[in-house]
């Protein structure tokens, strides 16, 4: 059995739209099935929910196949590393100041050198508050930590301009969609004024809406998130790609599947770690990697994605 990671709405379009496609194919012959689930869906849309559908099960496909060959599926792709550099992220805009601190500091005291937190809070309509909070982590978590910033697409491009030469006097690492992730001339716009690197990517879909972002300048970190890029198959197009014009892969989320990515990536930056995600995990699998001062390397004698469900939440959770 492979393991891939949807919601209720991405079931139900595998469930309907994509199993009697797949049913009584070759599990191993994933470029076809991935083709074959591109054309289906189309119709669908060729973002959002249907290719997470097509992303959640093309995971799955690696995963058995991996697990079918007993190898870790950093060992399948091609393993460049058994051990990559996480963030520890979460610094969400609804925290309190003090919130914020103690989840940021927190990390560090695990060992984490590098952290993320939120800004353009209230879409941008806060930036004061933005530029208080930001100085406010800095002065936690001291001048030896990376902070990146992540603006979920809340500011409009000269805006951004403008507080990216705010946020420089703190050190930020990265600008995370700085404006709307469809606004790839804003964002080359931004790129270009701009000392921060831009990063952008998570709500990409396909190579060929990385092919655009990355042939625009409109991005120099590059962040596929494997639940919607394509799975596992699209992802590696994307993080070779990258590789191809010289720029750096920091994947977005899903950390237990891109904690294998990562080690077959060459140009890999570092590797999204979240507090929400670890919550989660730890009900729906018996063991899971543990990052250990900053770094992170998957089971190296388990096959596959090397996660074992829990049987009691899949009993509990089914849907």
């Amino acid at each position: 059995m492979g393991i891939g990671q949807a919601s209720p709405g991405v079931r139900e379009v595998v469930e309907n739209g994509l199993k009697d496609l797949l049913i009584g194919q070759d599990p191993f012959d994933i470029e076809k099935l991935w083709n074959d689930m591109f054309w289906r869906v189309r119709g669908y849309g060729r973002k959002g929910l249907a290719f997470c559908a097509l992303s959640a099960v093309d995971i799955s496909l690696w995963d058995l196949k991996a697990k079918a060959l007993r190898l870790p599926l950093y060992k399948l792709l091609g393993a460049y590393t058994d051990s990559v550099p996480i963030y520890g992220s979460g610094g969400w805009t609804n925290f309190t100041e003090q919130e914020l601190i103690e989840e940021m500091t927190g990390h560090v005291e695990q060992g984490i050198s590098r952290v993320k937190m939120k800004v353009a809070k209230d879409f941008g309509k806060s930036e004061r508050e933005d530029l208080q909070r930001l100085s406010a982590v800095r002065r936690a978590v001291g001048d030896d930590v990376a902070i990146y910033i992540d603006a979920n697409n809340g500011y409009y491009p000269k805006q951004a301009i403008y507080m990216a030469k705010e946020f420089e006097q703190y050190q930020v690492g990265w600008f995370e969609e700085p404006v709307l992730a469809d606004d790839i001339e804003g964002l080359a716009q931004i790129c270009d004024a701009i000392n921060i690197p831009v990063a952008t990517g998570e709500h990409e879909y396909t190579k060929y809406g990385f092919r655009d972002l990355i042939g625009r300048n409109g991005v120099d970190i590059v962040q596929p998130d494997v639940s919607r890029v394509g799975g596992v198959t699209e992802w590696m197009k994307v993080a070779h790609m990258a590789h191809a014009f010289n720029l750096p892969v920091a994947p977005h989320a899903v950390q237990l599947v891109h904690l294998h990515l990562a080690c077959a990536t060459p140009n890999l930056k570092v590797v999204e770690y979240m507090n929400v995600s670890l919550q989660g995990d730890r009900v729906w699998y018996k063991e899971f990697p543990q990052q250990q001062d900053g770094m992170w390397s998957p089971f190296r004698d388990r096959p596959g994605l090397g996660l074992e469900l829990n049987p009691e939440a899949v009993v509990r959770y089914a849907v």
